[in-house]
C-alpha cells in the first residue's frame, strides 16, 4: 500500500531522492522520456523522485544503467531506505524484548523433535536484517544513522582503489564508468561552450572518465571527472560536511576555479559537483579540498590523456 508521509521526509528517503534526481538529470531526460525508456510510468517516476513512494530495486537499477552510473552506491542508499520505510530499522529500547514470529518459537512447532539438539534452535531475528545495517553494531537495537552512513561510503569507494584513498594526491589511469544506454540524449555543450556549466544539466555526465581520486584526512571522497563528447572535466565529493568546499581549475588558466560548497544534511550525503572548465589531451586539472572545520587544504591534480 502507497504511503504518503506529512512533513519532511526522512533522512534515508531524502536523500536517496536526491541522488535519483541527480541521476534523472544526468541523462538528460524529461519524466515522459524517462518512462519511455523504463519499465515504470511517469507518474511514479514524479513520486519516486520527490520522495513520496519508495521505488522499486529495478527502478533503481534502470535509472543507473541509462545514467551511466554504478548501481552499488544507489543500491546501498535504497536498502537504507526500504529498511526505514517497512519499519525493520524501527529501534528497539532496552526495556522493550523484540517477540519472535510464532512460527520460530519451538513450542509452535507441529512436530517437536524428540531429542532437542543445539543445531535446531531457532534462527535469531536479526538474521533478517538489511546488510547495510550489518556494517556496525547497534547502540540500544538502533543503528546509528554515522553507522549506516559509513556503510553507504564503503560501498560508494568500493570500486575506488585501495593505494587511492589512502595515499593523498595519489592519481589513478583513467577508468570509464559502465557504457552509458544506446538511446542516450547527446551533450548540450563541448569545449568551451561547456566552461562554467553544470556538468548534469549539460548531460555530460553520462559515462565520463575517473582521471584521479583521492580521499581527505577528514574521510571525503572526490574524484577527477572527464567527458570525452564534452571535452571538458570537473571535480565531485562526496562523504562530506556542511561548508566543505572543493575548487577546479586547469593549469594555465589564468582565472579564478570553478567551486562547489556542501550547503546542506541532503548535499553532505549526495554528490556535489564542481562546474566544468574546458580540458583536451594533455590538459592537467587540479581539484582542491577546504575543509569546513579548517586546517589544511589538499589538492591533488591529474592529466587528460
Amino acid at each position: 500500500m502507497t504511503r504518503t508521509p506529512p512533513g519532511p521526509l526522512p533522512p534515508e528517503r531524502a536523500r536517496l531522492a536526491s541522488v535519483l534526481t541527480e541521476l534523472k538529470a544526468g541523462t538528460g531526460l524529461s519524466l515522459a522520456a524517462l518512462a519511455a525508456k523504463t519499465t515504470f510510468s511517469k507518474s511514479s517516476w514524479e513520486r519516486y523522485l520527490n520522495g513520496k513512494t519508495l521505488p522499486p530495486r529495478q527502478a533503481v537499477q534502470e535509472l543507473c544503467r541509462l545514467a551511466g552510473e554504478p548501481e552499488g552506491r544507489c543500491l546501498a542508499l535504497w536498502e537504507l531506505t526500504e529498511s526505514e520505510w517497512s519499519g525493520r530499522a524501527a529501534p528497539t529500547t532496552p526495556t522493550q524484548k523484540a517477540t519472535p514470529p510464532q512460527k520460530a518459537m519451538p513450542t509452535q512447532k507441529p512436530t517437536p523433535p524428540p531429542t532437542p539438539a543445539p543445531t535446531q534452535m531457532p534462527a535469531p531475528a536479526e538474521t533478517h536484517a538489511p546488510p547495510a545495517a550489518e556494517v556496525s553494531p547497534a547502540v540500544g537495537g538502533k543503528v546509528p544513522v554515522l553507522a549506516l552512513l559509513a556503510s553507504v561510503c564503503a560501498i560508494a569507494a568500493g570500486g575506488l582503489s585501495v593505494a587511492l584513498v589512502l595515499l593523498a594526491g595519489q592519481s589513478a589511469d583513467p577508468r570509464p564508468s559502465p557504457p552509458p544506454s544506446p538511446s542516450a540524449p547527446a551533450p548540450r555543450c563541448r569545449a568551451a561552450a561547456c566552461e562554467g556549466r553544470s556538468p548534469m544539466h549539460m548531460r555530460c555526465g553520462t559515462a565520463p572518465l575517473t582521471l584521479a581520486s583521492h580521499r581527505t584526512s577528514t574521510g571525503a571522497h572526490l574524484e577527477l571527472r572527464y567527458s570525452e563528447k564534452c571535452e571538458a572535466g570537473w571535480a565531485r565529493m562526496w562523504s562530506t560536511r556542511i561548508g566543505d568546499r572543493l575548487e577546479l581549475n586547469r593549469a594555465g588558466a589564468g582565472r579564478r576555479p570553478h567551486a562547489a560548497e556542501v550547503t546542506d544534511d541532503i548535499a553532505a550525503q549526495s554528490y556535489v559537483y564542481t562546474p566544468m572548465t574546458e580540458s583536451r589531451p594533455g590538459t592537467t586539472v587540479r581539484a582542491c579540498f577546504r575543509p569546513a572545520a579548517g586546517g589544511n587544504r589538499e589538492c591533488f591534480d591529474a592529466r587528460v590523456v
